[in-house]
């Protein structure tokens, strides 16, 4: 008698290595913030001259922006989740993986070019990598961040052009979906991370 073979239920392998990934991002951020903390330390008298050109109403907005673009992140997951590709109606509750990815990406995209003006702005009031150990910390900090913003934009490019390409969507197409929502999530955790602790707590 033949018995019939038990179903093995096994992580998704692109989730998991996702996860691991971050795990060793944490790392790399929390070695940035104990070399800002450590500069900072040596320098409060330079933290305090230079903290006061930080233009904190405009960066508070940017950094609104950012958070928001996580909710929309998570509505597209929730799509896929539904298998749902694009819009059934204008309304934004009938919106697919498609429309929810690419506002997200437009809100990312909004942050970054933030950023850049915040950096033009800080550069011609003369704070610039090379200027101090404030300007090596802000810029070190903050630089890679947006590195990494970067990096998620350029995740959800492909995966609008994936959506784009296959013509059947499965559940395995919504794993990448949810693997690249836990990058955007982490970024942007690690953002309100620095938010607080370079414009907040000075």
């Amino acid at each position: 008698m033949i018995r019939p073979q038990s179903v093995v239920n096994r992580p998704n392998s692109v989730a998991v290595g996702t996860i691991v990934w971050l795990a060793s991002e944490v790392m790399f951020f929390a070695g940035l913030f104990a070399i800002y903390f450590s500069l900072r330390a040596m320098a409060p008298e330079v933290w305090a001259e230079q903290s006061a050109k930080l233009n904190i109403p405009f960066s508070t907005i940017n950094t609104t922006v950012l958070v928001l673009s996580s909710v929309t992140c998570q509505f597209g997951v929730f799509a896929a989740e539904r298998l749902q590709v694009r819009r059934t109606g204008w309304a934004p509750s009938k919106w697919g993986v498609t429309e929810w990815f690419w506002l997200t990406y437009a809100m990312g995209a909004f942050f970054v070019v933030g950023q850049v003006f915040e950096y033009a702005t800080l550069t011609s009031e003369w704070l610039m990598l090379n200027t101090d150990a404030y300007g090596a910390g802000f810029y070190l900090t903050t630089g890679f961040h947006g590195l990494h913003v970067t990096v998620g934009l350029i995740a959800f490019i492909l995966m609008l052009g994936r959506l784009k390409a296959i013509k059947v969507f499965t559940h395995r197409d919504a794993m990448s979906m949810v693997a690249v929502s836990y990058y955007w999530h982490f970024v942007d955790v690690v953002w309100i991370g620095l938010f607080l602790v370079i414009y907040v707590l000075k």
